[in-house]
């Protein structure tokens, strides 16, 4: 063989060996997902989280000073009637603002799973059974409820009243407080609750100072929820993942195997997970009926169908006197779904850091994820209403592959530190 001819079939063997060395490398722009499969995969991605919602009702809503005040609420133990509990109490920073447990735990054992505040902002509907439609309304509801915080309108009142640090930044925000120091008129704990003695004592007041009271009360919610307005969740490995695949052609700095890979694809194909976790949120914030058995010792929750007509009869809904919008604008409850296809319904959760967040399910009736799998694969009948699920009919590698991929979910609170730690109260 001449030597010309050596080099030209030496020549051409490089360049089938370059050929085949760039056919084996992956292909960062797809990884070999179809176009429609991207699309889908994308509609997940965390960037495409829009700019936070307005129309809250509530006025200071983005207001850093707001943010300060609720901040220290949020965090203190005073606003309780033992003063040990605070909105930290459940809703706690090293679990993803939630507590670990089945059912929450405060002056007394609740009902229902703790769910996350993280990114809450974006929800028209707060609860496991949607019976708030804003931050600030959701706020006052565990202030007053004697299984949780267990105080009352008044005593909170007093509270900021009495506190001169507090006194100075509610004014601040809010005006001038009224002078609420006549026990005569304002006595130290009254409120429309279930505690006889507490309830007496706010009758006895006129309609006029209990509208100065509640006034205050649903001023400490809103700066409450403009606190909340600042944790959003962060990007998880997904995310990073998600980010190559979409600017194309490079390499992750982050990749999924092969098994989450193969679990993302079930995801958003054969187990149906997205009809219902879709978006950047991984929720449709919407309610549905998916059969879960009640706990032990516990009727069947009828979830939606009661509190659609609750958030209707809110006084502290978007429409009520205490909002800072006009009843026009609030589109949620213009628009609200009814019907008794409600029955049985829960909201659907974010599956952000869902594998840190443990129990789950309204009242924490599933331990783990596999379990939470296990039902959505069964989709047994339901003992109220009718399971919306379908049968799944997943092999078991295909369960742990889904798992997988859930775990990919986890990712920081994306905030500074600052709001992730209780503050400073020397001197409060």
């Amino acid at each position: 063989m001449s030597k010309a001819v050596r080099g030209t079939l030496a020549a051409a063997i490089l360049v089938v060996l370059a050929g085949v060395w760039w056919y084996a490398q992956p292909d960062w722009n797809n990884e070999g997902w179809t176009d429609s499969e991207i699309n889908l995969i994308r509609s997940l991605w965390i960037a495409n989280l829009p700019p936070l919602p307005t129309g809250t009702g509530n006025a200071v809503a983005d207001d850093r000073q707001a943010a300060e005040f609720g901040h220290r609420l949020f965090f203190d133990k005073r606003l309780s009637a033992n003063g040990q509990i605070s909105c930290a109490s459940c809703h706690r920073p090293e679990h993803f603002f939630t507590d670990g447990l089945e059912v929450a735990e405060g002056l007394g054992t609740g009902k229902r799973n703790t769910m996350s505040v993280v990114g809450a902002v974006y929800s028209p509907w707060l609860f496991w059974d949607g019976r708030k439609d804003s931050l600030w309304s959701q706020a006052l509801s565990p202030l007053e409820n004697p299984l949780e915080h267990g105080g009352s309108r008044m005593q909170l009142v007093h509270a900021i009243a009495q506190d001169k640090h507090y006194r100075a930044q509610y004014e601040e925000l809010f005006g001038p407080l009224d002078d609420f120091s006549d026990p005569s008129r304002f006595p130290p704990a009254a409120g429309p609750v279930v505690n006889k003695n507490l309830n007496e004592n706010w009758e006895s007041m006129s309609p006029s100072d209990q509208e100065a009271v509640t006034r205050v009360f649903v001023n400490i919610g809103k700066a409450i929820a403009a606190y909340q307005r600042l944790l959003l969740p962060g990007a998880a490995r997904f995310d990073r993942y998600v980010e190559a695949l979409v600017v194309g052609n490079r390499e992750p700095a982050v990749t999924l195997s092969k098994d989450e890979r193969a679990g993302l694809k079930l995801f958003i194909g054969k187990a149906q997970c997205i009809n219902c976790h879709n978006g950047p949120l991984l929720t449709n914030h919407e309610f549905h009926n998916t059969a879960l058995l009640s706990s032990p010792g516990s009727l069947p929750s009828k979830g939606r169908i009661n509190a659609v007509q609750a958030v209707l009869g809110d006084p502290f809904n978007c429409r009520g006197d205490f909002s800072d919008i006009l009843p026009r604008e609030c589109t949620e409850l213009r628009f609200i779904r009814t019907g008794d296809n409600l029955v049985g319904a829960h909201k659907t959760p974010s599956l952000r850091n869902i594998a840190e967040t443990a129990p789950y399910m309204h009242a924490g009736q599933l331990a783990t994820l596999r379990e939470v799998i296990d039902h959505y694969d069964r989709a047994p009948a339901a003992m109220v209403g009718h399971n919306e699920a379908k049968v799944l009919s997943l092999r078991r590698k295909e369960a742990k592959q889904l798992e997988a991929f859930l775990h990919t979910l986890s990712g920081p609170v994306a905030a500074d530190s600052k709001w992730l730690n209780p503050p400073d109260f020397a001197g409060y």
